[in-house]
């Protein structure tokens, strides 16, 4: 699927990560020189996207400041700041994005590090409304965004869910009516009382129970990791260290 655009949802503090976010948002938190922003736009770029919209919130304006030091070429990097990031769930932070979800759009969550192959693996995945990408391992924990699926069909995504068999990476794909859908069903229950704390992922379970076309793609084997605990920090500086390494086709 041809798609050039990609929103990035970084408008939180990540809390859990203190100190090292007590002044800084988490997309800035340097690794191997480059901030996790940094990777995800070189990775997406890499991946043949032109256009990216980072959502911010807290350190909005250090964000905007690091966009404007990389100015990366081939790719045009836009800010959408939530005012309301301290009182809401990223629901409300796609709500506030709803009129960039027009057509076609990669959806990626602030602190997930991937390799450029893993987004063209998603491009490439069989067209459906919604693709979500998705890891298989061992054993999971209660932090996991885990999943369910039937061959390709996703069936339940969820923190909680009683049977899983998979985990989200926080890294979805949408088409032009799988965006229409989901931004319908994300302004109705914005409109309800719990809105305001419910995460967009349940949106997408919500499809899922209601039969709307939401399938998987796996990127088993390739590299990616999130940054929710000082202590990812190590294991994520080893993945960096790799990508460092690469060739220069992700080089600023």
């Amino acid at each position: 699927m041809n798609i050039d655009k990609a929103i990035i949802l970084s408008a939180g503090q990540g809390r859990r990560l203190s100190p090292l976010t007590d002044t800084r948002p988490k997309c800035l938190i340097d690794l191997s020189g480059k901030s996790v922003l940094h990777w995800q736009l070189l990775h997406l770029r890499a991946a043949g996207v032109k256009e990216v919209v980072v959502v911010t919130g807290f350190g909005a304006e250090a964000v905007e400041e690091e966009i404007e030091q990389l100015a990366l070429t081939d790719l045009k990097v836009r800010t959408l700041f939530n005012p309301f990031y301290g009182l809401t769930d990223n629901l409300a932070t796609c709500w506030l994005a709803r009129d960039e979800m027009r057509g076609p759009f990669l959806l990626l969550n602030g602190d997930t590090l991937f390799e450029p192959a893993i987004a063209s693996r998603l491009l490439v995945a069989p067209e459906s409304a919604v693709t979500v990408t998705v890891d298989r391992k061992s054993a999971y924990d209660a932090d996991d965004m885990k999943v369910l699926t039937d061959g390709t069909r996703l069936r339940a995504i969820g923190k909680t869910i009683p049977a899983f068999d998979a985990e989200s990476i926080g890294f979805l794909r949408f088409s032009a009516e799988g965006a229409a859908a989901f931004v319908r069903t994300v302004e109705q229950i914005m409109r309800s009382p719990e809105g305001l704390k419910r995460w967009y992922l349940s949106v997408i379970n919500e499809m899922a129970e209601a039969g709307e076309e939401v399938s998987v793609t796996s990127i088993q084997g390739l590299g990616w990791a999130e940054m929710d605990f000082p202590e990812d920090v190590v294991r994520n500086l080893e993945l960096t260290e790799s990508w460092s390494r690469a060739p220069a086709a992700v080089a600023v």
